[in-house]
């Protein structure tokens, strides 16, 4: 299977999820686009957090990164020969289909991939390796799913709490990895931000419910900043409290700082709070003040290490930090390079 048959295959599968958001099915894909909304389905049912709104958002930005133009310049460092490695990559299950850019890297570079996949988001990947085997037939000896202890691999690429990071990096330390830990995301806020910011800013807060790591969970404000504004601007993410995990964080939060006398703003559905912490619980945003851009400054590098995006005047767009572009790798980490390293090593 040469390069271009592979990204071929994954323009496919763009074309299969425009025509499933726009309704506009081929005839004989019907059982497909339906086998997929029930599987989106089973998937909330299963795993609570995996709202259909939330999911469908997750197929729209797998397709944004399959547009075959983006696919080719991705592609240009793949050699058209490779020395094919045996690659297992353990999912994450925090929000739906999060390790598909890792599958994704694993299979254009011609590698055979083993998938681990996570017991909170079994049901959508299978579909779409299934799919992409029907597009084209010899990815299927390139498809391995591993049920218990890995085994037969030659490098690995997994994702998990800082916990489960350090039993990555003991078990795996002999084997070619790369292995992510927790990280989080914040905002910059300067006090010039119109209505429409906040509103792009409270995608970047809500989508997923704040499970991802590219989720802001805390606000960088200057000093005696007024959050009027910004609790206008996120009204129209209310709904997020409806969803029973979501809102049984938000009373428990909300139940708990109430008890311990801790102050904090709250607007019904989110919960704002002061704090040097990075990274917030579900339904509370932290946030914290700055005497001027120096300290700003400052504080950003310091954190760097820790920090997957950061959204504002200057850095990533309010309303874009769940778009990332293929280029873009979780941790800073070049997942593709790693890849292409790999398949000539001994």
């Amino acid at each position: 299977m040469t390069k271009q048959q592979r990204i071929g295959a994954f323009v496919r599968l763009k074309s299969f999820l425009d025509r499933h958001f726009s309704k506009s099915y081929l005839p004989e894909e019907n059982n497909l686009h339906e086998g997929l909304n029930a599987l989106i389905d089973t998937a909330f049912a299963y795993n609570g957090w995996f709202s259909r709104n939330f999911t469908e958002e997750a197929l729209k930005n797998i397709a944004f990164l399959l547009e075959e133009k983006e696919l080719q310049s991705f592609c240009k460092p793949i050699p058209e020969h490779i020395g094919v490695k045996r690659v297992a990559v353990i999912c994450a299950g925090n929000i739906p289909l999060v390790c598909f850019h890792d599958v994704l890297c694993v299979l254009l570079s011609g590698h055979q991939l083993i998938v681990k996949m996570s017991e909170d988001d079994k049901f959508l990947l299978p579909f779409f390796l299934k799919l992409l085997v029907h597009y084209e037939p010899r990815f299927d000896e390139k498809i391995r799913f591993a049920h218990g202890r890995l085994s037969e691999f030659d490098a690995v690429i997994a994702t998990g709490s800082n916990n489960t990071a350090k039993h990555f990096e003991f078990y795996f330390s002999k084997y070619p990895n790369i292995i992510r830990k927790n990280r989080s995301s914040m905002a910059v806020l300067t006090g010039e931000e119109t209505p429409a910011d906040f509103e792009a800013l409270g995608k970047d807060i809500f989508t997923y419910y704040g499970l991802g790591c590219r989720n802001v969970g805390k606000l960088l404000v200057p000093k005696g900043y007024n959050f009027n504004a910004f609790f206008e601007g996120i009204f129209s993410y209310g709904d997020v409290v409806n969803n029973n995990k979501y809102g049984n964080n938000y009373d428990y939060h909300r139940s708990l700082y109430l008890l311990e006398s801790l102050p904090f703003l709250d607007n019904n559905f989110l919960i704002l709070k002061e704090s040097q912490e990075l990274h917030s619980p579900i339904s509370v945003l932290f946030y914290q003040e700055y005497a001027d851009q120096q300290e700003l400054g400052s504080y950003l590098k310091k954190n760097r290490e820790s920090l997957q995006c950061v959204v504002g005047k200057d850095h990533t767009p309010f309303g874009c930090s769940q778009k990332p572009v293929i280029s873009e790798f979780a941790d800073g980490v070049n997942t593709l390079d790693f890849l292409v390293h790999l398949s000539r090593s001994v």
